[in-house]
């Protein structure tokens, strides 16, 4: 394919760049204003997409991100597409926490193969390529890989989400597994939490959008996990709507 490395670095130039954005908004303030399906919306989620699109387009990779969606801008899946969350946990933004993050992700066919997550508080970007099995995370230009782990003899460590939390439906997904933590956690972070072995398992009972996991998987997925719809099968990228159904970001397998 093209040069995954070269693109994977320029995907991080961009969500870093989007996440100072975001920063600032932050620290000027802001209005919350709704879209039509009632989720939030901000100067900081449109200031950072237009930020990234126009980033991406000397690619001319074309780029499905999720507030051009929202506007109407909905293009059929290409055999080479970017997908971006420009700020993914805008309802935590919005209240003043710090689980969000820039999400860019680029899909071959319908699997991620490369892609970046960056967390504008802390400044961690991760990044990952799916077919070499490379993932790094990066913080004030120190860059070292991560691996996801297997789980610990204690049980696995789970990551619910913050926002979007459905106890009856956790507890039937992890009927049957050994659970020694679970606390909430906002955003497609949890992807990058997984990824770096700082906990096993990131479920997600309800649906949410690919460009919501892209990135995401391909971190994950670079780091030796992956990424399956609550059946088991592949979390699969291209489908109509370009809507996700529920799944379960796991961390290493057991030997």
């Amino acid at each position: 394919m093209e040069n995954a490395p070269d693109l994977l670095e320029l995907a991080g130039t961009l969500a870093r760049a989007a996440g100072h954005a975001i920063m600032g908004v932050r620290a000027q303030g802001f209005t919350v204003d709704h879209k039509p399906d009632a989720s939030p919306v901000t100067v900081a989620d449109t200031l950072a997409e237009a930020l990234i699109t126009e980033g991406l387009v000397p690619t001319g990779i074309p780029v499905v991100a999720e507030e051009a969606v929202a506007g109407g801008d909905c293009p059929e899946p290409a055999p080479l597409f970017w997908l971006v969350d420009p700020l993914d946990g805008t309802k935590e933004f919005a209240k003043g926490r710090d689980e969000f993050c820039v999400c860019i992700g680029l899909v071959r066919g319908d699997a991620p193969v490369l892609g970046v997550l960056y967390l504008p508080v802390t400044r961690e970007l991760f990044g990952g390529i799916v077919a070499s099995r490379t993932a790094w995370k990066e913080v004030d230009g120190t860059r070292r890989p991560i691996q996801a782990r297997t789980p610990p003899p204690e049980g696995l460590h789970v990551l619910d989400s913050r926002s979007h939390a459905k106890p009856e439906a956790l507890a039937k997904m992890l009927a049957g597994m050994t659970v020694a933590e679970s606390r909430p956690m906002g955003s497609a972070m949890k992807f990058a939490r997984v990824a770096e072995g700082a906990a096993d398992l990131a479920p997600r009972p309800g649906p949410t959008m690919e460009w919501d996991t892209a990135a995401g998987q391909a971190v994950l997925e670079a780091a030796g996990g992956r990424v399956t719809m609550l059946d088991g099968a592949p979390l699969r990228y291209g489908k109509p709507g370009y809507l996700n159904s529920g799944f379960i970001g796991w961390g290493r397998a057991p030997a």
